[in-house]
């Protein structure tokens, strides 16, 4: 990864956003407990003093937040260096993350399940750690994508290793919302997944943002970065559907999608006039529709930034410069059709039947009392239907600034403003340049501008096959055999003599060998060999990824010298399920108010008598084994006849589904 301490623009960005992280936790927490203290109190004095409190919190929270808005706003710093004269484009900035410490959950279940020397896998467990540290600050690039991918790789093979479907291992995982920044805490390795298949995402916009724009050749990148962006983030979507962060809802996920989609669409409309736009018939023609058709995408993903839930959420001036470019883009339509009636005449060597056929493809109607092939020849109704077209333009044009204007953070870019104000100015001289003199059909409006377009922009799936990795924990044995699903007795050693040059049972399978075929008299199975065993280790050499062949070779080279083995047998995977799951989550939506997810409680006998006292919270053995994370819910409230389910104070919805 890159330098965590160098100080550049995108690294100050990401610090400041770690800050304002913690502000945000903080704040969360005051708010939490300021709830319960409000809902606990019968005395009014302290009821409002609670109430003044929370309101100082409330406050104080819509003030961190709008600082986050600010940051995700900051599009200026993730621009290309080179001097351009086009609207921002708007990445995501990446995720933050808590350090993790893999060394003692891991080393202790290498012991307890493998059964092998923990303290040989030091080495790969520091590996480990290594590439997550340096997964958070990525180099923006393609080499910054490959270690995020090559993380998330690795991730499955820890997953398959070391996180048994049955019980949490004591890793927690600690995740900011990009948005909100509140914090989702999980023992689930399903949250690290997710969250770095996140920033593979956020990672391709920033990487689309900082292509040089002027060039053919940035602009491609551009518009491919961006279509991997939606494809990671859509593959994200699919995959992981109850993520418990709202940055990664399937809601959230569907509007950032449109959004990478859009901006790769105005990516190749800038493609095809990078050249300059020749003032011709049918060049204009086609710079109309294409035009349009990024002025819909934008005026969508406007509508879909302003539905619920994503409301809630998404970042004010991202939803409102959505607006400004589909306004913007619409504009420009009508200028290049109006510049199309205004400056073409029907020439007498021109193809009316191909001009007529391509105007009248442009608009969804012609105006009353107009036909088209009567405008192509009448030079007065082309002026007057030009004309309608630029005050349309300009309509778009003033609503585009008048929105910019009134949103603070989009007031400042400076190049927006100068984009948005030259494109206004061009379309009120070439408004002035027209004759003046006005008849009924100056009256007519002009109509909304069909959008098409030749060139398909659609999300790159993610190409992981194109990574490849190493599993860290390779000496562990194949992954096929030796994972956190299966179980295995410990190893044992199995010490025999062939007879006679024979061993009494034969091989099979791929790696490791199994035992098949066993002879009940011979010596092996005197000495404890069974059926369907493992062969782990021959002569205190390991040969987990041995064959058939292989280990016949060894074995035929011992000779008549006793043979050692060490071998293992499957056991029954029974369930053994942790009997109760406390998971908890901070959300920040409306009244950022810090939630514990309580998971439903087994049902408890009636007629067992609850403790008599019992502390708030409880970091006794019994509670630390019924909690999926690092708080301990109280058990019972003391003084009740009746046991209810176990909730915590700070709980304010009890559902199994995760919040978005």
């Amino acid at each position: 990864g890159c330098n965590p301490l160098a100080e550049t623009g995108r690294s100050k960005l990401q610090n400041q956003r770690a800050v304002l992280n913690q502000q945000i936790l903080r704040a969360v927490r005051m708010r939490a407990g300021a709830e319960n203290l409000l809902r606990a109190t019968t005395n009014n004095k302290v009821r409002e003093q609670v109430l003044l409190e929370l309101s100082f919190v409330n406050s104080d929270l819509q003030i961190l937040k709008e600082e986050l808005e600010g940051l995700n706003i900051s599009v200026e710093v993730y621009q290309n260096a080179e001097e351009t004269f086009s609207i921002p484009l708007v990445p995501l900035g990446l995720k933050e993350t808590k350090d993790v410490d893999f060394t003692l959950p891991l080393k202790d279940f290498i012991l307890e399940h493998y059964s092998q020397d923990s303290s040989e896998y030091e080495d790969e467990i520091a590996d480990l750690m290594d590439l997550r540290q340096a997964c958070r600050t990525p180099s923006r690039d393609e080499a910054g994508i490959e270690m995020l991918i090559s993380y998330f790789l690795q991730l499955g093979y820890v997953e398959n290793r070391f996180f048994p479907p049955t019980r949490h291992i004591g890793v927690l995982f600690t995740w900011y919302d990009s948005f909100t920044g509140v914090p989702v805490c999980q023992q689930n390795l399903l949250l690290e997944k997710a969250s770095v298949l996140f920033n593979v995402g956020a990672l391709y916009t920033q990487i689309g943002t900082r292509c040089n724009r002027q060039t053919r050749a940035g602009l491609e990148n551009a518009v491919d970065a961006f279509q991997k962006a939606a494809g990671v983030l859509s593959y994200l979507k699919e995959t992981f559907t109850h993520t418990p962060s709202y940055d990664m809802s399937p809601a959230m996920l569907s509007v950032l999608v449109k959004m990478m989609l859009a901006q790769a669409r105005e990516c190749v409309f800038e493609q095809i006039g990078l050249s300059g736009i020749r003032n011709e018939f049918f060049t204009l023609v086609k710079m109309t529709q294409e035009v349009a058709k990024v002025g819909e995408v934008y005026m969508l993903l406007n509508t879909a930034m302003n539905q619920e839930p994503v409301k809630e959420n998404i970042p004010y001036s991202w939803s409102k410069l959505a607006q400004i470019k589909s306004d913007h883009y619409k504009a420009l339509a009508h200028y290049f059709i109006a510049t199309i009636l205004c400056d073409h005449e029907l020439q007498p060597g021109d193809d009316e039947d191909e001009q007529e056929k391509a105007l009248s493809q442009l608009c969804d109607y012609v105006p009353e009392g107009l036909m088209v092939l009567a405008v192509l020849k009448d030079k007065v109704q082309r002026k007057q239907l030009g004309k309608a077209h630029l005050r349309r333009a300009l309509v778009h044009h003033e609503e585009a600034l008048r929105v910019s204007g009134l949103c603070k953070k989009l007031r400042n870019i400076e190049v927006l403003q100068e984009v948005l104000t030259a494109a206004h100015k061009r379309s009120l001289l070439k408004y002035a340049q027209q004759e003046t003199e006005d008849d009924f059909l100056s009256l007519i409006q002009a109509p909304e501008i069909l959008p098409k377009t030749e060139h398909k922009i659609e999300a790159i799936a993610p190409q992981f096959s194109k990574v490849k990795v190493k599993d860290f924990f390779h000496k562990l044995g194949p992954l096929s055999v030796f994972s956190a699903k299966q179980r295995w007795t410990a190893p044992r050693t199995i010490c025999f003599l062939p007879e006679a040059g024979e061993l009494g049972f034969s091989l099979k399978g791929g790696s490791p060998v199994q035992v098949y075929c066993l002879d009940p008299l011979c010596f092996a199975a005197s000495a404890g060999l069974k059926e369907g065993d493992y062969i782990v280790s021959l002569g205190g050499v390991d040969c987990k990824w041995l064959g058939v062949n292989e280990v016949l070779e060894k074995l035929k080279s011992v000779g008549k010298q006793p043979i050692e083995l060490e071998v293992i047998s499957c056991q029954d995977t029974a369930a053994s399920l942790h009997s109760k799951s406390a998971t908890y989550s901070m959300g920040m939506q409306k009244t950022y108010s810090l939630i514990c997810l309580a998971m439903d409680e087994d049902k408890i006998d009636q007629s067992k008598k609850a403790p008599l006292k019992l502390p708030f919270l409880s970091w006794g053995t019994k509670n630390r084994q019924k909690a999926a994370s690092t708080l301990c819910l109280p058990s019972a409230v003391a003084g009740s006849s009746q046991t209810k389910k176990k909730l915590s104070p700070f709980t304010l919805l009890n559902t199994e589904s995760s919040l978005y």
